[in-house]
């Protein structure tokens, strides 16, 4: 089911009491945009939401305007979802929120009350880089991989047939998914492959892109993650089979500081679990294919690996 949040969003921003007006637009979509809040932005009782609230409210919104006068997102998206659920063969309700954010992730997955959730904030996807709302200025044509990307997400976390231990945790939380809970309890090697997956769902759901696109990274990027390969490999061998937040925060996480992606004496590329864990995942996708990966074991995956890759592969 898609839930387009967008007109109602900039019919806050038009209110004369926006402040209010968006304090009630929360609390009709609450379960959502809280779970939204706490994983990808910060608590809602914090002290600084109000200054978010109030940046988000009063930001330009003129390249929001003239991406929706020119392209229909609630068709764009529903092709991409229908992609998304025959590539990974769903089996489970995914809802897909089309939202404007408030300068935090691009896209974002969560589970409400057992339910999968896609959440896409579009201020992301105008094609025009927005120092206001902190968009990326990523074209149109981007968004149908990153909700096959998050779509896969809840896949892992949902479907009755995942045995990722993602969905043990999900399950053991009674139907919700906490970015910083399973940070801290998850496995790294989980971690990574659940992003791995997502990525190889993206390049299914969405082929024809440049490489970078399904990571997120930049050309330069990719290409310092395909130089750097063999040493990132060894890098995580060790942490693979370990769980902390500050793990997934050094291997998956933007914005962390160079001290903290040291490693055996270099520093890591933001965000290289995309590009390890892809590469991890590469094996039995190849072998089983998509949905089957989607849903499998830690375990089945290194076995792939080390089926293909024997030298290659990362010990257990």
């Amino acid at each position: 089911m898609i839930i387009d949040l967008v007109p109602e969003f900039l019919a806050v921003c038009a209110s004369p009491n926006r402040y209010d007006a968006y304090r009630t637009y929360l609390q009709r979509h609450h379960a959502v945009l809280s779970a939204y809040w706490h994983n990808y932005v910060l608590d809602l009782d914090s002290p600084h939401a109000e200054r978010v609230i109030r940046a988000a409210l009063d930001a330009d919104r003129r390249d929001l305007e003239r991406l929706l006068a020119t392209t229909d997102l609630a068709r764009l998206a529903a092709d991409a979802l229908d992609r998304a659920a025959a590539v990974l063969e769903l089996d489970t309700e995914v809802d897909l929120y089309l939202t404007v954010g408030v300068g935090a992730a691009n896209a974002a997955e969560l589970v409400v009350a057992g339910r999968g959730v896609a959440v896409l904030c579009v201020e992301h996807f105008t094609g025009q880089t927005n120092p206001d709302t902190f968009g990326l200025g990523l074209p149109p044509a981007q968004l149908p991989l990153w909700i096959a990307h998050e779509v896969a997400h809840a896949v892992r976390y949902t479907s009755p047939g995942s045995r990722s231990p993602l969905r043990v945790a999900v399950l053991e939380a009674g139907g919700s998914y906490d970015y910083w809970e399973t940070g801290s309890a998850v496995a790294l090697r989980e971690l990574l492959l659940n992003e791995g997956v997502a990525v190889h769902a993206a390049r299914a759901t969405a082929p024809g892109l440049a490489d970078e696109d399904y990571f997120g990274f930049s050309r330069r990027q990719y290409r310092r993650m395909r130089e750097m390969e063999s040493f990132l490999v060894r890098a995580v061998e060790a942490d693979l089979d370990r769980a902390g937040l500050g793990l997934r925060l050094r291997y998956l996480s933007g914005g962390m500081s160079p001290a903290a992606r040291l490693v055996k004496g270099r520093v890591l590329p933001e965000r290289s679990g995309y590009y390890l864990g892809a590469r991890m995942a590469e094996a039995l996708v190849g072998e089983r294919g998509l949905a089957a990966a989607a849903r499998a074991t830690p375990e089945e995956f290194l076995a792939a690996e080390r089926r293909h890759a024997p030298e290659q592969a990362v010990s257990a």
